[in-house]
């Protein structure tokens, strides 16, 4: 497990090593600038020219301090400082210094006559950014991107990524390796953040152990060193003692949802699987997962009252195809009179209730939702089972979608669900954009987990999974080779096989999460990023919990 610290957080370890501690602040920085050094040496050539953009903060000062160090290594370093050198911090001022005593090139950008770089030592900002860059640091930010250095080496976090969210602040400077200090960054494991980090190394610098305690980070992520939190598999067992997993999934025409969900529950380790579903998908799935039990219903089995209007249709929702109202609210007046109908007098049949709650308790984790549609009865059968079950639940797809559309379903809600939405789908449930919940994938996630006391699996390319007490695990495996239809449905059965043998939800949430991304980033390896299929990845899942 690695710890990921905002830069507010990393702040205070810094403050507490130097004014608690009374570790020297040069001693730290000539720590961190020898690392940097190291890092550009590995790129550097024989005659090779190196500029270090340096601000004026002690992030600067780090940049500084490692081109006097290339210098001293017979290498053509130059710094060029950004800002006004008059408003420089103390060990800045001691860094010039040794600069200036050492003969070293320093000029200011507004002197400088650019030329040609090699390698660029980025140490302009650091953690320290919460404001988009403008003005002259945008134009030198603009003039050193178009000049093109063959490698950047960034310092902390490259200069115009906000080190918390990830985002860029109006304009970034992508690096080829950013050696960054003690921690890993919040904002170098989100997206675009990653992306503009290149390789991150993280380079102990001597901050003490009890400085993190002060920080006292919520955020972190998972190596493969992490795979022993694997449930352990009992010697003397059978299929019981793995767990049941109940999927309640697939409409007509849509059963490839619950088979890839059966599958990666097997695969995750999971001793038995029963597939509750439509009477159309019975004989498909028997073949192609007959290791899963099949148990059919017919949608106007599940409804009272209202009868063939609300189950017999198989259409979609009014509006369902309208993905830009994010608020999950359908609107049109067709819409809001079969709403009104379903309230004022729609409910599941009795012999339907009953068979939910025998379902429901043959399980020890129900999964919900997947390729299950979003015709009418759907809604009941979602609100049928959320008030039936008193195991883990992971609700996913169409139960989320259900829920989005009638928000009184959150009445539900209990710490033992655990809801594993994508973008759009969160935006329908929050109400927010989807470019709002993109620019804080964290935040947005531990919210929805806070509000509803649920864990919450947010999807994205940095995938992050919140529970109630406010901790949050962000997800560093995974790649574009898994942007394919399917995979959503492996993430949800994959889950559901670790909750199956015991783990708790948010524990399991987040270990499927990451075993679901490495499971992609080996199939990557093996048969590179194009080809791979979902139910390839839900087979290379059991090669992952083999590791």
């Amino acid at each position: 497990m690695r710890y990921l610290l905002t830069g507010e957080q990393m702040k205070t370890v810094d403050r507490y090593a130097i004014e608690t501690i009374g570790i020297p602040s040069l001693v730290l920085m000539e720590r961190a600038a020898m690392a940097v050094a190291r890092e550009a040496r590995e790129r550097l050539h024989e005659g090779d020219q190196v500029w270090a953009l340096c601000g004026t903060g002690n992030n600067g000062a780090d940049g500084v301090a490692a081109a006097r160090m290339l210098t001293l290594l017979g290498y053509s370093a130059a710094v060029l400082i950004a800002g006004d050198p008059c408003r420089g911090t103390k060990e800045f001022h001691v860094q010039m210094e040794i600069a200036r005593k050492l003969d070293m090139t320093v000029v200011e950008w507004k002197d400088f006559l650019p030329g040609h770089c090699d390698l660029l030592i980025d140490a302009v900002f650091g953690v320290g950014l919460t404001r988009a860059v403008e003005g002259e640091y945008r134009q030198i930010l603009e003039a050193v991107r178009e000049l093109g250095p063959r490698s950047v080496v960034a310092v902390d976090v490259p200069s115009g990524i906000h080190s918390g969210t990830g985002q860029v602040m109006g304009i970034a400077l992508k690096a080829d390796v950013t050696v960054t200090f003690g921690y890993e960054k919040l904002g170098c494991a989100l997206f675009p953040g990653r992306e503009y980090c290149g390789t991150v190394v993280v380079e102990d610098i001597g901050f003490p152990p009890v400085s993190l305690k002060e920080a006292r980070p919520f955020a972190w992520t998972y190596g493969r060193e992490d795979l022993e939190r694997m449930p352990v598999r009992a010697v003397y067992a059978n299929k019981g003692s793995f767990g049941k997993v109940l999927l309640i999934a697939g409409s007509r025409g849509m059963s490839g949802a619950a088979y890839l969900a059966g599958l990666a529950a097997y695969r995750a380790g999971a001793g038995l699987v029963k597939i509750l579903t439509v009477e159309e998908n019975r004989e498909i799935l028997q073949q192609l997962l007959p290791e899963a039990i099949v148990s059919v219903y017919r949608p106007r089995e599940i409804c009272a009252d209202r009868g063939s209007e609300t189950c017999g249709s198989l259409g979609s929702l009014p509006g369902d195809d309208r993905e830009e109202t994010f608020g999950g609210r359908w609107g049109g007046a067709e819409d809001e009179d079969w709403q009104a109908g379903i309230q004022a007098g729609d409910h599941c049949c009795p012999s339907w209730e009953a068979r939910m709650e025998k379902e429901c308790a043959w399980a020890d984790v129900i999964v919900l939702g997947p390729g299950l549609g979003q015709e009418p009865y759907a809604r009941l059968l979602v609100q049928s089972v959320l008030t039936s079950a008193y195991v883990p639940i992971v609700l996913d797809a169409d139960g989320l979608n259900a829920v989005a559309a009638w928000p009184r379903l959150e009445q539900y809600y209990t710490e033992n669900i655990v809801i594993t939405p994508h973008l759009r789908e969160m935006a329908r449930l929050t109400g927010k954009s989807v470019a709002q919940i993109q620019g804080a994938v964290v935040d947005t996630a531990m919210e929805y987990s806070s509000l509803h006391g649920i864990v919450c699996v947010l999807k994205d390319a940095a995938t992050a999974v919140a529970n109630r007490e406010g901790q949050c695990y962000v997800n560093t495996s995974g790649n574009s080779a898994m942007a394919k239809a399917g995979s959503g449905d492996v993430l949800a059965g994959t889950v559901a096989g670790l909750l199956a043998q015991g783990m708790e939800p948010f524990d399991g949430a987040a270990l499927g999460v990451y075993i679901h991304g490495l499971a992609g980033d080996l199939y990557r390896e093996r048969c590179g990023a194009y080809g791979m299929v979902a139910r390839e990845l839900a087979d290379e899942i059991g090669r992952v919990v083999k590791l």
